[in-house]
């Protein structure tokens, strides 16, 4: 698996520990989402919907000049866009084939397995099964 990949996850891992309830961490998810730019209203289109989520979610990806997947993500909810800025934060700029077979390890070390409500859990496992999704169609191309 990717260093980087490791290295960002083992950084969010400790960045949620200084958190001491989950009041706090939903507080620093929804920063997370003021931080990510939006996507322009003109791609958000229902070919770049997540499908699965109780909110809307986009998400485009691109390759780069050196064949990494960049991501961009936006939603009309603010805790699902601070997930989704986690998510890009997590996998954004690393290669195809790193994403295709992500080990997000970090969502049940911080406890978002445990403490999101079934339809935002949901979300997140929509959210990364498309990620994964864009990793495999992208190899594919290679």
């Amino acid at each position: 698996m990717s260093d980087l990949l490791q290295q960002r996850q083992h950084d969010i891992a400790e960045e949620f520990e200084f958190f001491e309830d989950w009041m706090e961490r939903y507080e620093h998810i929804i920063e997370l989402g003021k931080e990510l730019d939006p996507i322009a209203d003109r791609n958000k289109l229902d070919e770049h919907l997540i499908r699965g989520c109780q909110s809307r979610v986009w998400l485009l990806a691109t390759k780069d000049g050196d064949g990494n997947v960049q991501f961009r993500a936006d939603s009309d909810a603010i805790i699902t866009k601070g997930l989704a800025a986690l998510m890009v934060r997590v996998m954004n700029g690393l290669p195809p084939a790193a994403i295709a077979q992500a080990d997000l390890w970090f969502i049940e070390k911080i406890g978002l397995d445990a403490h999101l409500s079934p339809t935002r859990a949901n979300g997140l496992r929509s959210m990364v099964q498309q990620m994964k999704h864009y990793g495999i169609a992208f190899q594919a191309q290679e």
